[in-house]
């Protein structure tokens, strides 16, 4: 089959990212529905495409911590000759509670995860984006302090000091890592529409930023202690309703954030919907710090000065 379109979700093969590309996959079985991540442990696009009686789902691996697997992967992607990618969905995402690690380029894990890795593979996929394709970035509302989402507030003072931590921010905690990577996802989104508007005014390119909620039972506590994952993998997610009246109604599972994640990425409703954060299918206002655009600016010509390799691609970068 000549499939018209191709979705790729990052982080896909598991928890909102499985439940996601399932969504877009039953609305969409005419296109090409990729799962990117590390590993497919559980076959989760053979899953779907049974689950579906369909054949639209394939996975191909990507290592997001690894920059040079992001640049074969786009590479790869080239020299197939897929149809354009109609939504690009950065969802995948780590969090490290525990000290300092880093990545195999020596960036600081969570930043080079959640939002490096991503922000490469957007501009050496962009060329093969479709006229009208979406941009998704799955944040978090840990990223906005007034949310008291119970993790350290984020902190963003330069992108270069969450990529190699000076000796201040060497015994930072992870939880507070990841706060800050996911306010980093935000000024990107916002940084990438305000170009996307002032330099392509023609073009409808869209980016937008989601809070799917609070999911206990979804892989991001793989890196904390026996008793944290036992709590979020085992307990937390029984008591789902009670957590929405105790702790916050924004508490989901992972189907339910899953679909409205996969709204975002093909729904109607939201075509030509730019620049803005969802918390789940709501628009809401972001962090105050996410609109500040010297933040955004900062993330903006630190990620294309590190990541390009050259001058010619890092004037690509810079649409």
């Amino acid at each position: 089959m000549t499939w018209k379109r191709s979705i790729i979700v990052t982080g896909g093969t598991a928890n909102l990212g499985y439940h996601a590309a399932l969504n877009i996959a039953k609305s969409h079985p005419d296109y090409l529905i990729v799962l990117s991540s590390r590993s497919n442990k559980d076959n989760a696009a053979d899953t779907i495409n049974k689950t579906l009686s369909q054949d639209n789902c394939i996975y191909i691996s990507l290592d997001l911590s690894n920059l040079a697997s992001v640049r074969e992967y786009a590479k790869q992607w080239a020299a197939q000759g897929r149809p354009p990618i109609q939504s690009l969905v950065l969802n995948a995402g780590l969090q490290f509670p525990g000290g300092l690690t880093k990545t195999v380029d020596g960036l600081e894990s969570t930043f080079g995860i959640n939002h490096v890795g991503h922000a490469l593979l957007f501009h050496l996929l962009f060329p093969h984006l479709s006229d009208t394709a979406r941009i998704v970035l799955t944040s978090s509302g840990t990223h906005d302090p007034a949310m008291k989402s119970g993790l350290p507030d984020a902190v963003y003072n330069s992108a270069e000091d969450l990529a190699h931590p000076p000796a201040s921010m060497i015994d930072v905690l992870g939880r507070q890592r990841y706060a800050s990577s996911k306010l980093a996802n935000v000024l990107w989104t916002y940084a990438l529409h305000r170009r996307l508007a002032e330099r392509r005014p023609h073009a409808s390119i869209t980016v937008n930023a989601f809070d799917p909620g609070l999911m206990p039972g979804t892989g991001l506590a793989r890196e904390g202690s026996g008793i944290e994952r036992f709590l979020w993998l085992r307990v937390l997610p029984c008591i789902i309703p009670l957590l929405r009246l105790a702790v916050t109604p924004n508490t989901h599972t992972p189907a339910e954030s899953g679909a409205a994640l996969a709204q975002l990425a093909v729904g109607e409703d939201v075509d030509g919907v730019s620049g803005k954060y969802f918390e789940g299918l709501k628009e809401i206002l972001s962090s105050e710090d996410s609109y500040i655009l010297g933040k955004q600016d900062d993330l903006w010509q630190w990620t294309i000065n590190y990541t390009a390799e050259s001058d010619e691609e890092r004037a690509k970068f810079d649409i």
